[in-house]
């Protein structure tokens, strides 16, 4: 069993149908599991979630949604004071200010914006986890979303050095709620064309490169739920021996030194080229 029935989870970073957490979230509860999204906010909500136009307003209302803004500690301990036993957890959050972090040039004196990309990004996994692993009694699974960050692509900037620092906190979370029964593990996809991911500039610019480096076939526009497959085997009991690690769902675009020869491509992703 993927998933144990009736097992709960809270997946954060909720912003609209077309993000990634939405995606986890949607297959935990196809696969018998109680889903508690986050959003930032009501503002945010209204904004993004509630003007999603692939679920009916009755979809809407039977969703679990609370608010909670991963920079406040306050606001982190009484969302999981208020939620009870948990069996894992989905860290599904990044920004960075585009006009100042990302980009053309990766130098930039916008100092308070590196720390709050810095904050949201990576240091706010640690904040959830201290928060949510005494409600995980019988141990539990946390996962983050990350992206290849042994490279550095060009406009991604201080993203980039912000993944590596998630990958870097997955790791001492790991070590840390070892002895808790709690896994920390992340997934790093290929680039997945989200509303969030849209503000990177030039986000198109990474769907070419994974279109010259991927060995198996990669949509931007279509993976999320291969995405969300492998964040349920994570989650659940059949990765209990598996923490600290980062699962790349990239395609295979992780281990091509190089672009792939003309012979190697897939013929479908010729066409379309």
């Amino acid at each position: 069993m993927l998933l144990n029935k009736g097992s709960r989870y809270v997946v954060m970073g909720l912003l609209n149908t077309d993000s990634i957490a939405y995606a986890i979230g949607s297959l935990i509860e196809r696969l018998g599991g109680k889903v508690i999204y986050t959003v930032q906010s009501e503002r945010m909500k209204r904004i993004f979630f509630d003007r999603s136009p692939d679920l009916t307003e009755e979809e809407k209302a039977k969703m679990d949604i609370r608010f909670c803004d991963v920079t406040r500690p306050d606001e982190v301990m009484e969302l999981f004071n208020g939620i009870g036993n948990l069996d894992g957890l989905v860290h599904s959050i990044a920004f960075a200010n585009p006009k100042t972090c990302l980009g053309e040039d990766f130098h930039t004196n916008a100092l308070d914006d590196i720390k709050q990309a810095f904050h949201i990004s990576a240091v706010s996994l640690a904040t959830v986890v201290q928060y949510a692993q005494p409600h995980m009694a019988h141990g539990g699974s946390v996962l983050a979303l990350t992206f290849e960050s042994r490279f550095a692509f060009p406009y991604y900037n201080w993203m980039g050095v912000n993944k590596a620092a998630l990958e870097a906190t997955v790791r001492a979370l790991a070590r840390r709620h070892g002895r808790d029964l709690v896994r920390v593990n992340a997934v790093s996809s290929g680039p997945v064309a989200t509303k969030a991911a849209k503000s990177i500039p030039h986000f198109a610019f990474l769907g070419r490169t994974w279109r010259m480096t991927s060995p198996l076939p990669w949509d931007p526009t279509g993976e999320k739920d291969e995405v969300a497959n492998a964040a349920a085997f994570l989650l659940g009991p059949l990765s209990r021996k598996i923490t600290g690690q980062i699962l790349h769902v990239d395609g295979g675009a992780s281990i091509i030194g190089g672009q792939l020869l003309p012979h190697e491509r897939n013929f479908l992703d010729e066409e379309e080229a």
